[in-house]
């Protein structure tokens, strides 16, 4: 055992001690007594100390070793106190000096940048006052002398109005409002109810009402509002707020009162612009601004005297006289001032059409802009007023063929003089034209346009392609897309065969030949949205001769002509689209779809005949002819092409489909045979476990179908859907279902599909608590999964369903089972036409979910809208959605099979549950 250590301050002083030797202190010296107060002690005597101290240390602390790891590299005092510092050494140092100075020279221009660069970023981030306003400090600049002058003074605020503004301060504090207060309860009162009246208002003593209903009616109001805006910016990308017109719009809510410091305000004003006035009567501005001043002040007659010292100061400026004869209401005043505007200023266009407009009677304006053009004859817009006052075409080419010779540059007096002559002397004025400007392409255009009316189509296009190499040669071309915005503008005159001319000769210009594929596709599609189907059809056009065996401008010009166009124009570019493509099977399986909407079944056969020819034991096109066969109840021609169909292309999905084709036909045991039969092919395929356990379902043999589906999912551990039907079939025994849901979501994680089935299997057992906690966990999993959003929000209250949907909005943008949520919530509320509006929404959000139009139709059915259901339906026909919660397990039941789109959405609307 080790003996107790001593206290320090008890402990023996060592050997040779000399007190404060460690700091360096070996005597003091005062003042009578120069020199050390004593003789310390010899180098030997310090060595020997040491060694013995050391000696004693290490006795102390040993078998611990860790000592000397926090030892001081550096500290050479116990080895080389003594040592001599000689020449050797200081060249040594030197050297090291060197060294350290050439490695920081190295290094100094990155660190200096990097200095640079935390100052630059710590001062952006911490300017100074000063800098926060350099920009403010530079537009002051720019201030003028009128501006500097109107500048406010600030008048004195210190010391005595601190009394004052203390006082207005106290009065101005605001206080929480007891509930006896809202709730109408006198002082003193301690009753618990509030005296409410029928109308669910609460009154109070002194006789103020609190409506409690309308407060809460205000809320879900406002709630409303902010759906509807979030709506609308999610779907339109826009806000609702006019940044132009915002200020005016606040100004002119400002309701002037005409208060003491208004009044001032205005005597102030007037004082500054009558010094401004005075000092340069020639201010045209300054006379214009006093005048708006009395005018908003209601002195009309100081106004006008003001305006009028105006004109006879600034007889030149033309501003005046407009606000003259604007603030003179009587037409007689008004006419005198424009005779002397146009008497000092016989020049300015603005004076002579204010005084035309001042005239009520065609003959007196005629007679105004006739005096005008004697004075301003190379005045265009004098000509174009001249010409619409004439009433005869006659005396418009007149006025048009003289306003050409005076202006031979103006383009539209030369258009619109063709148009009104014959083709004849139309042909020569546009020549005329080309002649004067020849950088003009409105020429061209307009002989096209002239030749289309005519009915000379072949010289359309001549007539834009000798147009084009001319501006070309003259310099006056236009770019691609001014001339795409001409094309747009011809067809909505009516000339498609100018469109069309316009797109062949300009389309290509300016593009990569990359590129050019991307970009004609992006224009078309923007023409559609337009509504300029035939320049979309031109550009199509265009585009497929460039690349006829390019099956995506095939697919968008036949979806063009379905949509937009007619039945022969859909047929005929189809034609052309198989005989360019003739190994593309989508055309050839749209071309027969589209011969079977036509009802037209033998050309349909037809089509797919052909399609086996040039693309042979091809799948689709098999099914695509076992459906054709199958829809006009050919049922044993259908089992003939399939038997063929296993035989030369035993696919999956062929197999598929004879399982679907035997089930719709209410035969069990021959759809049994052939998925036991194509298990043993594909045993990994999903839909195949998934009909065999439905056929067993059928068959009321649940045994049987749960091992189907256990072998379904123990090969497809992957198909949340298996794992759903499963877990649905275990549902009657809520444990087992729980277990095979928890296997699912390990197999699948951050499934939301399989989150739904969970919360919804609780809630079918009453279990609300465990559905909102999984709800919780569910939205934390997977934050933009809609449908459980809109599960959520039927779980809440009717009160709180609102301000759910809202937060459901921001984290699903634009999500069509958002927005039908939204609309279903309006229907609940008895708000049909918000709720057509989110229905509506909904469908454009996406048009392929058949549940949304499912819900729409419902909703139009208990209001008894034919007006909207046909056109609704319409719409559905030929959208033809495929995917959806509901639909699609409606269009796949086997006891709907034979009935039509129609039928399966009434069948559909009939599920939906608010």
């Amino acid at each position: 055992m080790f003996a107790p250590r001593r206290d320090f301050l008890n402990e023996e002083a060592p050997a040779n001690y000399v007190a404060g030797l460690g700091r360096g202190a070996t005597g003091f010296t005062t003042r009578s007594d120069i020199g050390p107060a004593r003789e310390g002690p010899s180098d030997d005597a310090i060595q020997e100390a040491l060694a013995k101290r050391a000696e004693q240390i290490a006795n102390e602390n040993a078998g611990n070793d860790d000592e000397d790891r926090f030892a001081d590299a550096e500290n050479d005092a116990g080895i080389f106190a003594k040592g001599a510092y000689d020449e050797e050494d200081e060249e040594a140092d030197k050297i090291y000096s060197e060294v350290d100075e050439r490695m920081d020279s190295r290094r100094k221009a990155r660190r200096e940048a990097r200095e640079k660069q935390e100052q630059e970023e710590y001062e952006l981030k911490n300017p100074k006052v000063s800098q926060q306003f350099a920009d403010l400090k530079r537009a002051l600049s720019k201030v003028s002398d009128d501006e500097w002058a109107n500048i406010p003074e600030v008048g004195d605020l210190t010391g005595k109005n601190r009394r004052g503004r203390k006082a207005l301060q106290s009065e101005r504090r605001f206080y929480a409002v007891p509930d006896s207060v809202l709730a109408g309860r006198a002082p003193g009162s301690y009753d618990n109810s509030v005296d409410s009246s029928a109308d669910g208002a609460a009154s109070s003593l002194d006789g103020t009402i609190t409506d409690f209903r309308q407060i809460s009616q205000a809320k879900d109001k406002m709630l409303g509002i902010r759906l509807d805006q979030a709506g609308t910016d999610s779907e339109i990308g826009s806000t609702n707020i006019d940044p132009k017109g915002y200020l005016t719009s606040l100004s002119n809510s400002v309701v002037r009162t005409g208060t003491d410091s208004e009044v001032g305000s205005v005597s102030k004003h007037r004082e500054l612009l009558l010094s401004v006035v005075k000092t340069d009567p020639k201010h045209a501005n300054g006379w214009i601004a006093i005048a708006k001043l009395e005018e908003q002040a209601n002195r009309l007659s100081a106004a006008r005297k003001y305006i009028q010292q105006g004109c006879d100061n600034c007889p030149t400026n033309e501003d005046v006289w407009l606000e003259n004869m604007r603030l003179n209401s009587n037409p007689s005043d008004a006419k005198i001032i424009a005779a002397r505007a146009a008497q000092h200023m016989p020049k300015s266009v603005k004076i002579w059409l204010e005084a035309m407009n001042l005239e009520t009677e065609t003959v007196a304006k005629k007679r105004v802009v006739r005096k005008a053009l004697e004075n301003i004859p190379q005045s265009v817009t004098l000509w174009k007023e001249a010409v619409n006052l004439e009433e005869d075409p006659n005396d418009a080419k007149i006025l048009l063929a003289r306003a050409t010779t005076l202006v031979p540059l103006a383009v539209d007096l030369w258009v619109a003089l063709a148009r009104l002559e014959t083709d004849d002397n139309a042909r020569k004025v546009l020549n005329k034209a080309r002649q004067a400007v020849r950088t003009s392409h409105e020429f061209w255009v307009e002989g096209a346009k002239l030749e289309e009316r005519a009915g000379n189509a072949a010289r359309v296009d001549m007539l834009i392609s000798r147009g084009v190499a001319e501006l070309q040669r003259r310099g006056g071309m236009l770019k691609r897309e001014q001339w795409i915005e001409e094309a747009e503008s011809c067809e909505r005159e009516g000339m498609p065969a100018t469109c069309q001319a316009i797109i062949r000769a300009t389309l290509g210009q300016g593009i990569e030949d990359d590129d050019r594929e991307a970009v004609w596709l992006e224009d078309a599609q923007r023409l559609i949205g337009k509504e300029c189907y035939e320049t979309a059809r031109a550009v199509y056009a265009y585009a497929l001769r460039v690349f006829p065996n390019v099956n995506t401008l095939w697919q968008r010009a036949t979806s063009l002509e379905k949509l937009h166009g007619t039945t022969q124009s859909l047929f005929a570019i189809l034609e052309k689209a198989v005989e360019a493509c003739p190994d593309s099977k989508d055309l050839w399986l749209l071309y027969s779809k589209e011969c079977v909407l036509s009802s037209d079944v033998d050309a349909a056969r037809s089509v797919l005949s052909r399609a086996f020819e040039h693309n042979p034991n091809d799948e689709d096109i098999w099914i695509a002819a076992v459906d054709i066969e199958a829809s006009n109840k050919e049922y044993d021609r259908a089992r003939q092409l399939l038997l063929r169909a296993r035989n030369d292309a035993s696919t999956e999905r062929v197999w598929i489909k004879s399982v679907v084709l035997e089930r719709q036909l209410k035969d069990p045991a021959a759809a049994l045979l052939l998925v036991n039969e194509a298990l043993q092919m594909f045993p990994k395929s999903p839909k195949l476990s998934m009909m065999k356990g439905q056929i067993f379902e059928s068959l009321q043999k649940p045994d049987q179908a749960r091992e189907a589906y256990s072998s379904g999912t123990k090969a497809s551990p992957k198909s949340v859907t298996l794992w759903l039907l499963l877990a649905r079939l275990e549902e009657s025994i809520i444990v087992r279902c729980r277990s095979v849901l928890e296997r699912a979501a390990l197999a699948n994680p951050k499934s939301p599909r399989l989150w739904l089935e969970r919360i919804r299997v609780e809630r079918r057992h009453g279990n609300v608590n465990q559905a909102k906690n999984l709800v919780a966990k569910a939205l934390q999993e997977c934050p933009t999964a809609s449908y459980v959003w809109a599960e959520s929000v039927a779980m809440e209250p009717r009160t709180q369903r609102k301000p759910r949907l809202i937060d459901a909005l921001k984290k699903c943008e634009n999500d069509a089972v958002i927005i039908c949520a939204i609309a279903r919530l309006f229907w609940g509320e008895r708000k049909p036409d918000k709720a057509k509006s989110w229905f509506e929404k909904a469908v454009k959000a996406d048009p392929d979910n058949g549940d949304n139009w499912a819900w729409w139709y419902k909703m139009l059915a208990q209001y008894n809208d034919e007006a909207e259901i046909t056109p609704l339906v319409d719409k559905f026909v030929v959208t033809d959605p495929r995917h959806g919660e509901v639909w699609p397990v409606i269009v796949k039941d086997v006891d709907n099979f034979g009935k039509d789109k129609v039928e399966l959405l009434k069948l559909a609307a009939s599920k939906m549950t608010l």
